[in-house]
């Protein structure tokens, strides 16, 4: 049976036909992510109102895809004080936030208890914020760092407030990539066995792939089908993000930087195989906001949110620093032909704009 007829027969594709579909030209991908995204979303594209909060670049890890850790690259390193950040948080709940994102970096001088407090602090105070926080790698080195077990650390996030997960961390799941890239970081195994025992306490998160670096075509479907293995057995993923490698002010020295044909594709390409996952993010951010609101046409459903500041992508040269504003962010998606949704943290439909 060919590919198309696979497709054709909504036929679960394994990693031989994954492979295959990259062969395939841009439209057809097109017309068979679009077909399943229509089936599962119609034309609604979903946001959010969100503020991200990046607290500090002060890493013990040294990523070679990394622009905003603190290092010969970025000279300034910080760390954001308590009342700095619930100012921040004071400041965006007047704009309407329904979420708080807080991601950061590997900094042992901070420590445990100085994250778990910050949650408390804004879940008190603003009791409605959802609060997604701490990706694996954050969970992975604090667990290492004080001699913890991953359910300890995930137990202790879960009692201060933290509602959710953000998927980063997970790059690309080829060991040998990982060693390039990021040695020293949290293993894939550690990755999804993080995410694993998440989702086990009834909690859901996202999932992202770092791609258009030193990764092939093979790794990115490897990639996604363990994503896939891993919400057979848990359903616990709410959305796949696609990140866009971001080339300015790293190590990884890579000449060669993706097209928006194969960015759009890999979106196709992850519509189509991972059938169990229900969302599929074109984080603006990454791929810039023209590629985003042109893959809603190549199975994305979902733009992130207006985000207010970003500092990780934004030091790897992403025009992300000052967010977007929401009006422009509605505007945007209706005059791309889908209708914006507002949604919360775990895609529950909060407005139709």
């Amino acid at each position: 049976m060919t590919i198309i007829e696979k497709l054709d027969n909504n036929e679960r594709l394994s990693y031989e036909d994954a492979i295959k579909l990259y062969d395939l030209d841009l439209f057809t991908l097109a017309s068979y992510a679009n077909k399943i995204r229509e089936e599962k979303h119609g034309k609604k594209t979903y946001f959010n109102i969100n503020r991200h909060i990046n607290p500090t670049n002060i890493c013990k890890d040294v990523c070679q895809f990394c622009a905003y850790s603190a290092s010969r690259k970025n000279p300034k390193p910080y760390t954001l004080k308590h009342e700095e950040i619930l100012d921040i948080v004071e400041n965006s709940s007047k704009n309407g936030i329904k979420e708080v994102h807080i991601v950061s970096a590997h900094n042992p001088e901070t420590g445990l208890e100085w994250y778990l407090d910050i949650f408390r602090k804004i879940k008190e105070k603003y009791p409605h914020i959802h609060v997604k926080a701490l990706t694996a790698a954050e969970i992975h080195f604090l667990a290492e760092e004080y001699n913890l077990s991953y359910e300890d650390i995930i137990s202790k996030m879960i009692e201060s407030g933290v509602d959710s997960m953000p998927g980063g961390g997970a790059e690309i799941f080829d060991e040998k990539v990982r060693k390039k890239i990021c040695g020293g970081k949290v293993t894939s195994q550690q990755w999804l066995d993080i995410h694993k025992l998440w989702h086990k306490e009834g909690k859901q998160s996202n999932a992202t792939m770092l791609f258009g670096h030193v990764e092939t075509r093979e790794h990115r479907i490897d990639h996604m089908l363990r994503l896939r293995d891993l919400q057979d057995e848990t359903g616990g993923f709410n959305a796949f993000i696609p990140l866009v490698y971001q080339k300015e002010n790293n190590f990884l020295k890579v000449k060669d930087f993706l097209t928006g044909q194969e960015i759009l594709k890999t979106m196709s390409i992850a519509r189509i195989i991972l059938d169990n996952i229900p969302h599929i993010k074109a984080y603006w951010v990454t791929s810039t906001v023209k590629l985003a609101l042109v893959a809603q046409e190549f199975g994305a459903n979902d733009l992130d949110g207006t985000i207010e500041k970003e500092s990780i992508q934004s030091a790897a040269g992403a025009a992300s620093a000052h967010g977007m504003q929401l009006t422009e962010f509605v505007d945007l998606i209706k005059n791309s032909g889908f209708n914006p949704v507002e949604r919360d943290s775990i895609y529950n439909e909060i407005k139709a704009w």
